[in-house]
């Protein structure tokens, strides 16, 4: 383990038990939803990549425009 993952944990003893659940769900989520995305792109390797060129291809021919967050 990390040092810095160490001092998390640490940190993480000094809150209530209802706090550390709390916290232990958004860590647990946050890894469920890194491995849908690597099993996602595992059943379509070129297909970021793909996505990419798609999107340069766009900005080239003037389809796009930069705009700023409160644009959106």
């Amino acid at each position: 383990m990390t040092t810095l993952l160490e001092r998390a944990f640490s940190e993480l003893e000094q809150l209530t038990e209802s706090e550390q659940d709390s916290i232990a769900s958004i860590i647990l989520a946050e890894l469920e939803d890194d491995e849908r995305w690597e099993v996602a792109f595992a059943k379509a390797p070129g297909k970021l990549a793909e996505l990419a060129a798609r999107s340069k291809a766009q900005v080239a021919a003037g389809q796009c425009r930069s705009v700023g967050f409160d644009e959106l």
